[in-house]
């Protein structure tokens, strides 16, 4: 595969099935976390880092350990247990290095364990057959969608703090009609041939 096919892949991963706004994968922390935009980058990184460090050890794990000892009906238990060793390790530096933000993601860190944005990436890297650098430059890009999609949507949410929707519309209603028409604009890309 080359360059130019890598970028379509990744160019694929953010906007055309950006896990958020089109596949609906990794909606909790997405509402929990993206009340402000600090928050909101914190979290992606976090993110970020997961998928893309998940997607290279689990491909590993998957064609060096489960496929040649015909144990590939394991891939979903040993996928998880990758993701928990890589989410206690980001918990631990961010507590040791950057306490700041280790408090204010709070439950949202340890979540990432069983955000299925995680999981899904990872076995769709197995499922599509990439190869090692495909299924790493997928996961960097998913999760640079996710990103993506949480940062836009705390500065949506800024901007619903200064706002003055009807009562019944104030909290949690106008945050989920935001993020519709967030997913609403999002699927414009859906349309977009990457062929």
């Amino acid at each position: 595969m080359n360059f130019s096919e890598i970028l379509l892949l990744m160019f694929g991963a953010i906007l055309v099935e950006n896990f958020i706004f089109s596949q609906f994968f990794g909606c909790c922390p997405f509402l929990g976390v993206s009340d402000k935009p600090a928050n909101a980058i914190g979290m992606g990184m976090a993110v970020t880092f997961v998928i893309a460090l998940s997607g290279a050890v689990t491909w590993a794990v998957y064609y060096f350990l489960l496929l040649p000892f015909e144990l590939e009906y394991l891939r979903t238990i040993a996928f998880i247990l990758v993701i928990a060793a890589l989410v206690q390790f980001i918990e631990m530096f961010l507590r040791k290095f950057i306490p700041a933000l280790y408090s204010s993601l709070g439950i949202y860190l340890p979540l990432i364990t069983t955000n299925c944005a995680v999981l899904a990436s990872a076995i769709n890297i197995i499922e599509r057959n990439y190869s090692f650098v495909e299924g790493v430059s997928y996961g960097l890009a998913a999760g640079l969608g996710f990103t993506l999609a949480i940062v836009v949507f705390a500065g949506v949410r800024a901007r619903l703090e200064i706002a003055h929707p009807p009562r019944a519309f104030r909290g949690f209603p106008i945050t989920l009609i935001a993020a519709g028409l967030l997913a609403m604009a999002f699927s414009a890309f859906s349309g977009v041939s990457l062929g």
